[in-house]
């Protein structure tokens, strides 16, 4: 049975979106009242929209709208998540799973639409063993954050509706290519009921083949409420040819269990911050 979907959420507007809105209506003022004075008119907009085009190169930035860089405050005490992008992969992630049971440990993957489709059973397996499956878009293109709003909503709209089929769950995440996204973003979010979620670290798994860094960078300051990235596609390789996260996974989850830290997943955290 296809669970129904997500209330949405109301949109509202950043400051940064209310200015970049006051900026167009006053250049365009300025253009009908004193058609002389268009270079001035044309610098403001294009200040605006490098402004805009480099916060939503910014992942962790929330100038564009809400955006999970930490779990929630009622979520945070004791806990942190731990993320897995661009799977799922018919060899690592089964891996991976076997080492979330052996520290009973709980994770969230953001798996791409069209790799679902290809490992359906093993997307049914990650939530099986008690993790949540969130949305990483459809194709996950690269170029994702150039999209205008039609095209970035059946993204977005595509993944859901691939993964749910699948799953029998619902995503109630969104997380777009390396994090990066445009002010189209939000109301496609919230009018889906989605949260966009990004990460406090990550580890350049994915380019770094050095798992001793990769391991340092997500663990040196590890604390409560931390959103932790690794990837179980695209993974790199250490020098032995070992995917990188499957050296690294272990080493983090001995970190949080020192620290008493438990990782929860992302829908898990969420509830909490709704009681």
């Amino acid at each position: 049975m296809t669970p129904p979907p997500n209330p949405g959420r109301r949109w509202r507007p950043t400051p940064l979106l209310w200015a970049t809105l006051a900026i167009h209506v006053a250049a365009l003022g300025l253009l009908v009242a004193q058609p002389a004075h268009w270079p001035w008119a044309l610098a403001a907009l294009i200040a605006n929209h490098l402004v805009l085009s480099s916060v939503g190169l910014w992942p962790r930035s929330q100038a564009l709208g809400p955006n999970w860089v930490r779990l929630p405050a009622a979520a945070a005490p004791g806990h942190i998540a731990i993320t897995i992008d661009d799977g799922p992969d018919p060899v690592v992630t089964p891996q991976v799973l076997d080492l979330l049971d052996q520290h009973a440990a709980r994770a969230t993957f953001f798996c791409i639409g069209t790799q679902a489709q290809r490992f359906p059973e093993l997307c049914r397996e990650i939530v099986r063993r008690g993790h949540a499956v969130e949305n990483h878009s459809q194709h996950h293109y690269h170029h994702f954050a150039t999209f205008g709003p039609r095209r970035m909503a059946r993204e977005i709209e595509a993944g859901a509706a691939c993964l749910t089929e699948l799953t029998g769950q619902r995503p109630r995440f969104f997380r777009p290519t390396a994090g990066l996204r445009n002010p189209f973003l939000e109301p496609i979010l919230a009018r889906n009921g989605l949260h966009l979620a990004c990460w406090t670290r990550r580890g350049f798994d994915t380019r770094c083949k050095d798992a001793d860094v990769v391991t340092r960078r997500l663990t040196r300051t590890l604390a409560a409420g931390d959103i932790l990235l690794l990837h179980d596609g695209h993974a790199a390789r250490t020098a032995a040819g070992q995917p990188v996260i499957l050296a690294v996974l272990p080493r983090v989850l001995q970190a949080a269990a020192s620290r008493g830290l438990t990782p929860i997943t992302l829908p898990a955290a969420l509830e909490y911050a709704a009681s």
